[in-house]
């Protein structure tokens, strides 16, 4: 039997650093956009798809792939000396061999988000947070609020955080979904009580860094970007959106957004442009970032109320020379549509149905899109119409996870199974 305390441990012959360009190394990618500097190759896959590199166990839950350095990790769930357990695990992102497992928390939520019965929407539940890599270091946050940092070579604990018992924490129906952020020398989460609901920790040593505010926590997952200059960190919270300045958690700016029930997507950042959605008949809305005087302020530029034309449920959007690209739907598993909307007006381009509540990450020179049935389609970033380049059925099982692109190689799970598929122009070639 495994040990609750310990690691699964095999060697990784793996040089461990700074991230390159091309990986991708934390949920929303390197640069907080879900975009990839990697092009792909842009062909009909026909017959069988691309080559299959490897497949994996990847059993519950909707944790995506993250890579670096020749690492990808995931969060799953596994059985250890008979309890169900969150499980870290780091595969060789080459060739699929698992590297080391552990474990990060207890297993308790078994339900399927409330949704029994919908169509296309069985494969039960798990973890739904995604590990971070960063330096040789992986850092995951549980469902119930413990954030780990593990050592990237042998998943050795370095340090971790337990929110809800050292800092007041108060997690959220399902639970935790959101995924740490790291930021220059933090790591950022939300999660945490009264006067410290906004966390920043030493990404080496752990130590807090700095502990803030009072915003109740949500599902997304936050994000760095700079607006007009400043670099900030921008957390979707139940009040709405909050920036910080990064190194001391000042706020920069706020701007209320309704919450009901459950909000999960990122906001996305388009120069002096943020946009943001929620389901459950909240919808969307894009406010424009003004500074005057060295203060910031949040002006609405624009809202659509209600789960139609524009509401993002969990699925974030890409965005491309101001064209949002994405899952816009609530709930329609298997039937949702992937549609273009205009960041700076809210309206739809074109919509194309068929996708169901996936992802879409970018490429350098297309759209990635994972649909819920494990889809993975291509397709261009086009504000004019809706033009499909590749498709293939991938893998088994349901897909509420994120399409990876990391040097050449595409990453897709699902509550079943994960696949890494060669999908570089030099593939294409052969």
């Amino acid at each position: 039997m495994k040990s609750l305390l310990s690691a699964v441990l095999l060697p990784f012959s793996l040089s461990l650093g700074s991230a390159r360009a091309a990986d991708w190394p934390s949920y929303n990618g390197a640069d907080s956009n879900r975009a990839s500097p990697d092009a792909i190759a842009k062909t009909d896959w026909g017959g069988d798809g691309p080559a299959v590199l490897w497949k994996a166990e990847t059993p519950a839950g909707f944790s995506s792939f993250t890579v670096a350095d020749g690492i990808a990790t995931t969060l799953v769930m596994r059985e250890i000396d008979g309890i169900n357990q969150e499980t870290c695990v780091a595969y060789n992102a080459v060739t699929g061999k698992e590297g080391w497992a552990t474990p990060v928390g207890i297993f308790r939520v078994d339900h399927d988000g409330g949704n029994s019965g919908a169509k296309n929407n069985s494969g039960g539940d798990g973890p739904r947070s995604t590990p971070t890599l960063h330096e040789g270091k992986v850092y995951a946050l549980s469902s119930d609020l413990a954030i780990h940092c593990l050592d990237a070579k042998t998943g050795k604990v370095l340090w971790k955080h337990d929110l809800v018992k050292e800092f007041n924490g108060r997690n959220i129906k399902w639970e935790n979904a959101a995924s740490p952020l790291v930021e220059g020398d933090g790591v950022y989460v939300c999660g945490g009580g009264r006067g410290e609901s906004m966390l920043c920790f030493d990404r080496t040593s752990g130590k807090v860094l700095w502990k803030d505010h009072d915003y109740e926590m949500t599902h997304a997952t936050p994000i760095a970007a700079t607006i007009l200059g400043q670099r900030q960190v921008i957390f979707f919270t139940q009040k709405g959106l909050v920036s910080c300045e990064p190194k001391k958690g000042e706020i920069l700016w706020t701007h209320d957004f309704p919450f009901k029930v459950s909000t999960a997507a990122s906001p996305v950042v388009f120069e002096d442009i943020i946009y943001c959605a929620a389901g459950y008949g909240v919808g969307a809305g894009a406010f424009r970032i003004t500074k005057s005087g060295g203060k910031f302020k949040a002006e609405e530029i624009w809202r659509s109320e209600g789960d139609e034309p524009v509401c993002n449920h969990w699925s974030t959007p890409v965005c491309k020379e101001g064209y949002l690209y994405g899952m816009f739907s609530f709930k329609k598993y298997g039937d949702g549509p992937v549609k273009c909307v205009d960041i700076r007006t809210g309206k739809v381009q074109w919509e194309k149905d068929g996708f169901g509540a996936g992802n879409v990450t970018m490429a350098a020179n297309a759209v990635i899109a994972l649909s819920d049935d494990g889809q993975v389609v291509l397709f261009e970033a086009d504000p004019k119409e809706y033009k499909e380049l590749a498709r293939t059925k991938a893998i088994e099982g349901k897909c509420w996870s994120s399409p990876v692109l990391a040097n050449g190689r595409l990453y897709a799970r699902s509550t079943k199974e994960g696949v890494c598929l060669d999908v570089s122009d030099k593939a294409a070639s052969r």
